[in-house]
């Protein structure tokens, strides 16, 4: 695991983060982690949000571009009509 020193943190700041350490149980370096990983996730969970978006737009767009292909149009039977061929058998 990497090593991050901060330098110069002012007094007040340091102080907020012991009594927020102390009030969730876990020590100081171990609440500035869990900062850290909470403003990481906020800042990079818009853009995932926004693939997602992106992907679903693509994919209703395929959809309603799609035309149904008609088996007859290639010379294939109707898949019904052997489903009922089979079923009779």
């Amino acid at each position: 695991m990497a090593t991050l020193n901060a330098l110069n943190i002012p007094d007040e700041l340091y102080a907020q983060l012991q009594e927020l350490a102390k009030a969730e149980n876990s020590s100081v370096d171990a609440q500035v982690i869990t900062i850290l990983q909470k403003v990481l996730q906020a800042k990079t969970q818009p853009v995932e949000d926004e693939r997602y978006k992106n992907v679903l737009k693509i994919l209703e767009e395929s959809s309603r571009n799609r035309r149904r292909l008609n088996p007859a149009d290639f010379g294939l039977p109707d898949s019904t009509e052997l489903i009922r061929e089979d079923r009779d058998r």
